[in-house]
């Protein structure tokens, strides 16, 4: 039996496999992904073990929308914030050490991804069932070379103009 009061949820959901063979691969990337409007506002997950080059990727980005100075990891603070010159607020979360999940209201997080802004999180697993789904979920897997595996999975509408753009 149906509940009529259940909302209907639209999935968009596609997939690109892509392989960086260099840092200057996860540049290019991250230049391609700036360049978006469907950016801002969006919600990306990152995946991959240590190592695997997500705070790289991240740093690439913030520098391909303008962010300059130091571009630290929030794994201590769990968040760090930076503003775009064109006034793009940008949140880069970092799970890694998330445990308490009281953090997450004590901290403010709800507001935040309720917020306008480009929210970016590392080890996204950690806040599950707190986060939103996300826009689009990036994997990348380091291989024995310096290559990196890379799977982008776009959830919603909003990250398939991601993925759409990146292909263009």
């Amino acid at each position: 039996m149906a509940d009529d009061h259940l909302p209907i949820v639209e999935t968009h959901k596609s997939t690109r496999s892509l392989r960086w063979c260099s840092e200057a691969d996860t540049e290019v990337f991250a230049k391609a992904l700036a360049s978006s409007p469907a950016l801002r506002d969006a919600f990306i997950e990152l995946h991959g073990d240590l190592g695997a080059g997500k705070t790289t990727f991240v740093r690439h980005l913030l520098r391909a929308l303008g962010i300059t100075g130091r571009i630290k990891s929030p794994t201590y603070a769990v968040v760090e914030p930076h503003e775009a010159p064109d006034g793009l607020q940008i949140f880069h979360f970092d799970f890694y050490r998330f445990a308490d999940p009281r953090e997450w209201d004590d901290a403010g997080f709800r507001d935040i991804f309720a917020g306008p802004g480009l929210k970016l999180a590392e080890w996204p697993d950690n806040a599950a069932g707190r986060t939103p789904i996300a826009d689009l979920a990036i994997k990348i897997e380091a291989m024995t070379d310096d290559t990196r595996s890379v799977t982008l999975l776009a959830n919603t509408a909003r990250g398939s103009d991601l993925l759409a753009r990146i292909a263009a």
